[in-house]
């Protein structure tokens, strides 16, 4: 049985070898991150807690973790995560499983 396989295109046109270190680049359109999840002010939850929760799931520094939650606490909600939708259904879930009140949408 004969079989035939197609070569690589040669000439001035064609594609050259990659260097030591290059990466191929793919001709797609860049991953986009057009969801946000946000977490809103309560009356019940302590900032303390808020903050901790921050830094436990999200892995926030300590300064980062309070100054969304003090966003949170002054403007009455603060974005803490951006990702895809299945990212922030997921930060979103966890933020309820915590005890906040978060939401995700499609960030504008």
């Amino acid at each position: 049985m004969l079989t035939t396989c197609s070569l690589p295109p040669t000439g001035p046109d064609a594609p050259g070898p990659q260097e030591a270190g290059q990466v191929a680049v793919l001709d797609r359109p860049e991953v986009e991150h057009p969801w946000v999840t946000i977490v809103w002010n309560d009356p019940v939850n302590l900032m303390s807690y808020v903050s901790w929760v921050f830094q436990t799931h999200f892995g926030y520094s300590k300064e980062k973790a309070e100054r969304l939650m003090m966003q949170v606490h002054e403007e009455g909600r603060s974005v803490v995560s951006t990702g895809t939708r299945e990212k922030m259904e997921a930060d979103t879930e966890a933020m309820h499983g915590f005890g906040l009140w978060a939401t995700f949408q499609k960030d504008d």
